[in-house]
C-alpha cells in the first residue's frame, strides 16, 4: 500500500528542495544571494553586478563585467517582430502583456525545451529572457499612455535604463540609484510562489520562456506581488496625522489586512524594508515623514491589539514610497517588481534544469464516496 505524508496547506514550512542561490532566515531578519547579504550587495553592487552573481555563479571582474553587459546588450532591444506585436496588446495591463509578449519573443528565439539543450544554451536563453523583460514592460507602458516605445541607451545602467524607457527623459542619478537598491533588494527572496511555480515548470523539462511566463502568472495575483501599490494607496486613504489611529483600528476592526505590514517567513523587522526606509530618507519629502509616523503607530497598534505576534513593515511599504519618489506611476510597481524577480526566477530555473526528477505532489480526495454509478439521462 502506498504511503503518503502529510504536510501543511500551502507547503508552509516544508523543505521542497536544495538550493545553492540564497536563503531567507526569518527569525534572524536575514537574507543573502550566494553567501552575501543581499542588502550589502545593494549597497555596494550595481543591479548587473548582481545579475551576473546570481546566473553565473560569482561577483564579476571589472573586465568581466564589461563581457557581461555586452552580452546583455542585443538582448535588451526590441525585435522589429515585437514591435509589430506590442501595439495590438493595448488596453492589457503591462503584466498582462507581457506574459504574451515575452511569450512571443522567447518562441521567436526559439527557445529549446531545457531537457534537450547544455548548460551554456540554457544561460543565454536566461540571459535574454531576463534582458528584454523590462524593454517590454516599460514599451507596453508607453504604447497604453499613447507614446511610442523606447529603446535601451548603451550609456545607462540599468535602472537608469528602466526609468528612461518608461518615462522618455533621462532620470537623476539618485532617483536611478534609489530604484536600482530596490531592484537588488528583490531579485530572489526564497522559494515564494512564482519562484516556485517556475520551478515546477522547469522540472518538466520546458523551455526557460515557458518557465519564466508561468512564474509571471503566478505574481500577477495580488496576494503575491500587488502590495507596493495598495500600501501607498493606504497612506493616502489615512491623508493626515489626525486620522492615522482612527483609519488603522477601523481596518482591523473590519478584519481587513494593512497592506505593507506583516511576513509570512520573517519575524523580527524586514531587512529590506529597513534597507528601503533609509533610501526614502535620502530621497526626503514629506510623504517620507508620513510614512515613517503611519508604520509607527501600525506596529504599535499591532502590538496592542494583537499581542505576542511580530509584525513590522515588509519591503512593499516604503518601496511603494521609493518608487514613487523616483517617478515610477503606481499602475508600473508590479511590472518594476517583475524586472528584478525576473533574474532570481531564471537563476532558479537553470538550477531545478540539473534535477530530472519532475515536481508531482499528491492531493487527498474529499468529495462524495466513489465509485458513483453512471447513470446516463436518457433521450428526451
Amino acid at each position: 500500500m502506498t504511503e503518503f505524508i502529510e504536510v501543511p496547506r500551502g507547503l508552509d514550512r516544508v523543505i521542497v528542495a536544495d538550493t545553492e542561490i540564497g536563503d531567507v532566515r526569518g527569525e534572524e531578519g536575514f537574507y543573502h544571494y550566494r553567501q552575501y547579504n543581499a542588502v550589502e550587495l545593494a549597497q555596494r553592487c550595481s543591479f548587473e553586478q548582481v545579475w551576473h552573481l546570481m546566473l553565473r555563479g560569482a561577483l564579476p571582474t571589472e573586465a568581466g563585467l564589461e563581457e557581461f553587459k555586452a552580452t546583455l546588450a542585443p538582448y535588451r532591444r526590441l525585435t522589429p517582430q515585437l514591435l509589430d506585436l506590442l501595439p495590438h496588446l493595448k488596453g492589457a495591463s503591462p503584466l498582462d502583456g507581457l506574459r504574451t509578449a515575452l511569450s512571443a519573443a522567447c518562441a521567436a528565439r526559439p527557445m529549446r525545451p531545457l531537457l534537450d539543450i547544455d548548460d551554456e544554451t540554457r544561460l543565454d536563453d536566461a540571459l535574454f529572457a531576463s534582458a528584454v523583460t523590462p524593454a517590454i514592460l516599460t514599451a507596453l507602458w508607453r504604447i497604453n499612455q499613447g507614446q511610442e516605445p523606447l529603446q535601451p541607451r548603451e550609456d545607462l545602467g540599468y535602472a537608469a535604463n528602466y526609468l528612461y524607457m518608461m518615462t522618455g527623459e533621462e532620470p537623476s542619478e539618485e532617483s536611478a540609484r534609489a530604484v536600482e537598491h530596490y531592484l537588488i533588494l528583490t531579485i530572489d527572496h526564497g522559494f515564494n510562489a512564482s519562484t516556485f511555480t517556475g520551478r515546477v515548470i522547469a522540472s518538466t523539462g520546458a523551455d526557460i520562456g515557458a518557465a519564466l511566463v508561468g512564474a509571471i502568472g503566478a505574481l500577477s495575483g495580488p496576494l503575491h506581488g500587488g502590495a507596493p501599490a495598495r500600501a501607498l494607496d493606504a497612506l493616502d486613504s489615512i491623508g493626515s496625522v489626525d486620522n492615522i489611529d482612527p483609519w488603522i483600528r477601523g481596518e482591523l476592526e473590519a478584519g481587513r489586512r494593512i497592506m505593507g505590514f506583516g511576513h509570512n517567513v520573517y519575524k523580527t523587522e524586514d531587512p529590506r524594508s529597513n534597507h528601503l526606509r533609509d533610501v526614502a530618507d535620502g530621497l526626503g519629502g514629506d510623504v517620507v515623514d508620513f510614512a515613517k509616523t503611519v508604520e509607527r503607530r501600525v506596529v504599535e497598534i499591532l502590538a496592542e491589539v494583537k499581542p505576542g505576534r511580530k509584525l513590522y513593515t515588509n519591503v512593499e511599504f516604503y518601496a511603494g514610497v521609493v518608487m514613487e519618489l523616483a517617478g515610477v506611476p503606481r499602475q508600473m510597481f508590479t511590472p518594476t517588481f517583475t524586472t528584478s524577480r525576473v533574474v532570481g526566477w531564471s537563476a532558479n530555473i537553470l538550477e531545478q534544469a540539473h534535477d530530472t526528477k519532475i515536481i508531482r505532489p499528491r492531493a487527498r480526495y474529499v468529495g462524495p464516496p466513489p465509485p458513483q454509478p453512471v447513470v446516463v439521462p436518457a433521450p428526451a
